[in-house]
């Protein structure tokens, strides 16, 4: 584990879990704390932490991609996701994990997460 990538995981313990950031959130707040790491080395290193286990990578439809802190106390949470702005807000429902739930042993499946993002526009952007 690279400096660079201690200090990258270090501010998403830091926020904690259900911040959800962008490889250019990440940048500007690691330059707020005079941190200096380019923007390509983040886009690398968010991709190396989320195969690492470490970070979950949320797709927006526009393209864009969001990274929040795993949290194991709220593993089977889901995602209401602005697709102008971004904005993502967590929510979590048992209903949708008993339906993935039936649905993965209805087909043969064990159910490891289950996850929804929800695409909508938020009232700042309506």
């Amino acid at each position: 584990m690279t400096p660079q990538r201690r200090k990258i995981l270090a501010l998403f313990e830091d926020l904690g879990s259900g911040i959800h950031l962008s490889a250019e959130d990440v940048h500007d707040k690691l330059l707020n704390l005079d941190v200096r790491i380019s923007l390509a080395t983040i886009y690398r290193t968010l991709r190396l932490l989320v195969d690492m286990g470490f970070l979950n990578e949320l797709e927006l439809s526009e393209g864009g991609h969001r990274f929040e802190l795993l949290s194991l106390d709220k593993p089977d949470h889901h995602h209401l996701i602005c697709i102008r702005c971004g904005r993502t807000e967590e929510f979590e429902s048992e209903v949708v994990i008993k339906v993935g739930r039936s649905a993965a042993e209805d087909l043969g499946f064990k159910l490891l997460e289950s996850t929804l993002n929800v695409r909508a526009i938020c009232p700042a952007c309506k």
